[in-house]
């Protein structure tokens, strides 16, 4: 039996049950709200499986799901962008975010990464210690930063409200995920012009190290040709 997580609320649940929806795959809860299982109509041999999107990663990269429905900021930040252990099978057109460097407003004089470097090192010689950056995508951001040349600063872990760190004294700048911009506007940060690391959206991916039965690689085949999507796991 094929399993295949999904986002287990909110609107990435609803738009991803209308993706398989609108290709004759028909998904839903089962039980009550609160239960976290579900029931697959037009295809025989899967099964959804209803996780958050953070699990679905390490789910996938475990080999306890076949195919998953998760952002690829997320597959990236666990995985790394280069993961063997998964493969893409279809970008869904939906929950798009970017990931993004932003400091605050009144730092008229940074306006790129370059600038932000610069900061950096004057920070370290005026404070002692290296500028903060709050983010839960440390391995995104740290490849970015590296890339970049970037070197006097420290990664703190923010896992909530990223965009107050700044506000709240416990970091100088940040990296998060952004929509429209916003919630960064009311904390008064500004995107670096060139601070873009990532841009999201909701992927289907498929596991390479999930153990694929005979009936399973015919229920995919199946099930690919359903959604018209290309590329195989195994």
């Amino acid at each position: 039996m094929i399993r295949i997580g999904v986002p287990s609320k909110g609107r990435l649940m609803q738009d991803c049950f209308d993706w398989f929806g609108a290709r004759g795959v028909a998904m839903r809860r089962s039980g009550a709200d609160r239960e976290y299982s579900g029931v697959i109509e037009g295809i025989e041999g899967a099964v959804p499986v209803l996780l958050s999107a953070g699990e679905i990663p390490r789910e996938l990269a475990a080999g306890r799901i076949h195919l998953g429905v998760t952002g690829s900021d997320l597959v990236c930040e666990e995985l790394g962008t280069d993961a063997a252990e998964v493969v893409e099978l279809a970008r869904l057109g939906f929950g798009h975010a970017d990931l993004i460097i932003a400091v605050p407003a009144v730092w008229i004089d940074v306006e790129t990464v370059d600038d932000l470097d610069a900061a950096a090192a004057a920070f370290r010689a005026a404070h002692g210690h290296r500028l903060r950056i709050a983010t839960k995508y440390h391995r995104l951001v740290r490849d970015f930063l590296q890339g970049q040349g970037v070197a006097d600063y420290q990664l703190v872990d923010s896992q909530g409200a990223t965009e107050g760190t700044v506000k709240n004294g416990t970091a100088e700048a940040i990296a998060d995920i952004t929509s429209s911009g916003e919630t960064l506007r009311a904390n008064h940060l500004r995107i670096l012009s060139d601070g873009l690391i990532h841009s999201s959206e909701a992927v289907l991916w498929a596991s390479r190290v999930a153990e694929w039965s005979e009936a399973d690689r015919w229920a995919f085949d199946a099930l690919a040709e359903r959604l018209k999507v290309t590329g195989r796991p195994f």
